[in-house]
């Protein structure tokens, strides 16, 4: 395999494990009251969708970066979610719509897009600094 396929795995992994948490049936995930008061699926969520941002956003750091890459790919991760509450609502068992979880995955794919540009300007300081 092409080393640039490669560096696209993690991103592509990640997106997979996304999609199998997304579309199991909400009889098989685990129910807590700690759970619910401490809105743990929103923090999963939050986490999960700034994670693909970030693990999407990174093989372009090297190559072909700039900030209407960056932009692009935190706007299909958002679409992604989005779509992805569509299919829990009409295509998985037990699963339906939910708006807050779209609220959450545009807050994590925020949170990748600040992570993402933090790291580029501490790369950048680090590129400009003497030995």
């Amino acid at each position: 395999m092409k080393r640039s396929t490669l560096i696209f795995l993690p991103a592509i992994f990640w997106t997979i494990i996304s999609y199998t948490l997304l579309t199991i049936p909400g009889s098989d995930l685990p129910t807590s009251d700690f759970f619910e008061l401490v809105y743990f699926d929103k923090w999963v969520h939050i986490g999960m969708f700034g994670i693909l941002v970030v693990l999407w956003s990174l093989p372009f750091l090297k190559k072909a970066f700039n900030q209407k890459t960056l932009i692009a790919i935190t706007l299909l991760v958002i679409a992604y979610g989005v779509v992805m509450e569509f299919v829990q609502k009409y295509f998985t068992s037990d699963r339906n719509f939910d708006i807050t979880d779209i609220a959450a995955d545009i807050v994590g794919a925020l949170f990748g897009l600040w992570f993402i540009k933090i790291l580029i300007k501490r790369i950048s300081r680090a590129k400009n600094k003497p030995l």
